[in-house]
């Protein structure tokens, strides 16, 4: 059965290009063209993925991702020009899982769906339960509570929480964290793994007792502290 994606984008020719590709690759693409419908499409269909662009008319693609981000939880890509790393940026603080410049090659799109997905797909795992105090993480649903009460993270956040906890109070270097919970090798410049800390670290809050549960490591990686 296909994988559903939504993709929204005032390009209509790249939308019909990238759907011929998605289509030979097992997905099944619904195009959106401007920012309102693109949001009303986001929040009333059920998507594998969504794939969002930064320029829309109407609606731009960031406010799109903030709106999206207070209910919806769907693995999201953002795509931006190149030469504005701001979008980029601006976009892993909103909540994007990943994102890829303009104009992008098919190959590399559908890849970074995959990745996307995979990543989505519950651990293999009997229980998968972790716990540190008033924290808790179903490992396989990637749902999070704190103090009862259910956190707001997106999929990589969560993948990157599961991926610490699991080796709490051990360091888990910067390569290592990026290749499970995002995916892919951290170039020198790539600073998403840390702006997907600073969110998660930002909705997780300190330890009861005021001290930190994520740690950074300099130069090193990056520690859950249980």
């Amino acid at each position: 059965m296909p994988h559903p994606v939504l993709i929204i984008d005032d390009d209509q020719e790249l939308c019909e290009l990238l759907g011929d590709w998605l289509a030979v690759e097992g997905f099944s693409l619904t195009a959106a063209h401007d920012g309102p419908s693109g949001l009303q499409a986001a929040t009333g269909g059920d998507f594998a993925a969504i794939i969002l662009d930064v320029m829309l008319p109407g609606m731009n693609g960031l406010e799109i991702l903030r709106q999206l981000r207070q209910s919806c939880q769907t693995p999201l890509l953002m795509l931006s020009a190149r030469g504005e790393p701001v979008d980029r940026i601006l976009g892993l603080e909103l909540g994007a899982d990943d994102y890829l410049a303009k104009p992008c090659d098919p190959r590399e799109l559908v890849a970074r769906l995959r990745a996307l997905l995979r990543r989505s797909q519950p651990a293999s795992s009997d229980s998968n339960q972790l716990q540190a105090g008033n924290l808790r993480l179903d490992g396989d649903s990637l749902l999070a509570w704190r103090d009862d009460q259910p956190l707001q993270l997106t999929q990589s956040e969560a993948l990157i929480l599961r991926t610490l906890m699991e080796q709490a109070g051990q360091l888990v270097d910067r390569q290592t964290l990026s290749q499970i919970a995002l995916g892919k090798s951290l170039g020198s410049y790539d600073r998403s793994l840390d702006m997907h800390i600073s969110n998660l670290r930002r909705k997780l809050g300190p330890h009861p007792e005021g001290h930190p549960r994520i740690q950074s490591i300099r130069g090193r990686g990056y520690l859950f502290s249980p």
